[in-house]
């Protein structure tokens, strides 16, 4: 069996997403065609959101994409990799996207 390395990237992150309390779009960045229309992405983002949002995890396999994400008061922040991504280098990005919001909208 091959060990796959994967070497790092700035395509790592395959999509951000920040979803509202009832699973709606609030912001979206796809940085790759997995889902090339937007009622594809529509779809995969209520998937998400309906998986996700009664959990306290941190993290998911959905659909062949590693999802860590993070809710605060009424948002769900979202930070989507491939399948093979490193999930400590994701919750970097996570954090630091909601770190920085929290302190520019304070």
């Amino acid at each position: 069996m091959e060990a796959l390395i994967l070497e790092p990237s700035l395509y790592t992150v395959k999509a951000i997403l920040i979803l509202d309390n009832d699973g709606d779009r609030l912001f979206a960045k796809y940085y790759d065609d997995t889902y090339p229309s937007v009622k594809e992405q529509k779809a995969f983002e209520k998937n998400i959101f309906n998986k996700t949002h009664r959990t306290d995890s941190e993290i998911a396999l959905l659909e062949g994409l590693t999802v860590v994400y993070k809710s605060s008061i009424d948002l769900y922040f979202y930070v989507i990799g491939s399948s093979y991504e490193n999930e400590l280098m994701l919750m970097a990005v996570l954090n630091c996207l909601f770190d920085s919001l929290s302190q520019m909208l304070r």
